[in-house]
């Protein structure tokens, strides 16, 4: 992939970002992060999928608060860190329960002077009731459970009319029947799914969103 063509599509963040990716390159096989067969593929994979995310959000909250996003299960920092290079006005929460993971989320805050991401270590459920997030209007997750599971885990995260945004696979659809249930206690709605961006030769991802009632 030419590197011109990932500064023209991150444009400003295009720095942070490469920045993440060189160190999670050379770092997150040893960290157990990511397996060694990810490495070649990071952008491909990890980086341009998370960042399709961004066509899903807004930050214009014309003077109000900052827009805030909590990202669920953030591990190696997909998508909550590329997010947070792009958005350096909204406040991101990386949530993760392992301690060696948010060791290196608070590590890679530091060398990419994050200064509007906090890192947060336990349990979705038992953060939710902690009082240390306020009311988000992003919840964001990828590769983090079914969507039957995924959903109390995130939903409570938002505020009215916030949105789940849910990196998904092919069998997306099939989880949304399995969920229906669940989806109606927490959205007046359907959920909607998209499908992920082509752009640069991002790996196939589908988009789910959810908005809560």
């Amino acid at each position: 992939m030419q590197e011109i063509q990932l500064q023209d599509y991150f444009k400003q963040s295009y720095p942070k970002v490469k920045y993440f990716h060189d160190v999670l390159r050379k770092e997150g096989d040893l960290r157990g992060l990511i397996g060694p067969r990810e490495v070649p593929r990071l952008w491909t994979r990890h980086i341009l999928n998370s960042a399709i995310l961004q066509n899903f959000i807004t930050t214009d909250k014309k003077g109000r608060e900052k827009a805030t996003i909590v990202d669920i299960g953030s591990g190696a920092g997909f998508p909550g860190v590329v997010l947070a290079c792009i958005f350096p006005e909204v406040d991101i929460y990386l949530v993760d329960s392992m301690q060696r993971r948010t060791d290196w989320l608070l590590y890679i805050k530091k060398l990419l002077a994050l200064e509007n991401v906090e890192v947060i270590r336990g349990r979705a459920e038992n953060i939710q009731k902690s009082g240390l997030i306020p009311p988000a209007d992003y919840v964001t997750a990828r590769a983090v459970a079914n969507l039957k599971k995924l959903l109390p885990l995130t939903m409570p995260f938002l505020k009215s009319g916030g949105e789940l945004l849910a990196l998904k696979g092919d069998a997306v659809e099939n989880e949304v029947e399995e969920a229906m249930d669940i989806i109606k206690k927490y959205s007046n709605s359907s959920p909607e799914i998209f499908e992920g961006s082509s752009i640069l030769e991002v790996e196939t991802t589908k988009v789910l969103k959810l908005t809560k009632k």
